[in-house]
């Protein structure tokens, strides 16, 4: 983690993979592939984010392995658990969208009150995303238009977005 707590790119790839096991047992190529697959759909192809072993994942305990089949251990429970409850660092980059997809993807493996924090913290995050973005906005107000109007439509999103998980409970 980094200094503020929020994830590193390489444990973005340890919530997948941990995410993925709490809905059940999988081979160890089939792990790596549905890892792969949402990491690439979500933020495009990158090496950098598949560096890690998913054998790792046995050597620490947060998984078993019986007949090239991975099962989460309770160990690995407690992690994704923790790594779930990670704060959201801003702004928001190509690692930071990662890490929100896949919290939004394993939200349904907290408590009601914790999927509630992580809901808030969300919002939170994507209103320290808004202000920053309009402050950018503000700035280049009448010296470019074009640019204006991108950021206006990215900070309407933002807003639907913060609307969204305010009144999702």
């Amino acid at each position: 983690m980094f200094k503020d707590q929020t994830l590193l790119p390489v444990e973005a790839v340890r919530l997948a993979a941990l995410g993925f096991l709490a809905e059940g047992p999988r081979r160890y190529g089939d792990l790596a592939t549905e890892i792969r697959h949402f990491i690439g759909l979500a933020v495009g192809p990158s090496l950098d984010l598949m560096g890690s072993s998913i054998e790792l994942l046995r050597y620490e305990g947060l998984a078993t392995a019986q007949d090239d089949v991975l099962t989460l251990a309770p160990a690995g429970a407690e992690a994704l658990n923790k790594l779930l409850q990670a704060p959201l660092r801003a702004p928001t980059n190509d690692a930071n969208r990662l890490v929100l997809l896949l919290k939004l993807r394993f939200l349904h493996h907290l408590g009601a009150a914790e999927q509630t924090a992580q809901r808030a913290e969300i919002a939170a995050s994507l209103a320290a995303e808004q202000a920053r973005l309009d402050e950018l906005r503000q700035h280049h107000a009448g010296t470019a238009p074009a640019l204006g109007d991108w950021l206006a439509d990215d900070i309407a999103t933002i807003e639907a977005r913060i609307k969204k998980f305010r009144h999702a409970d």
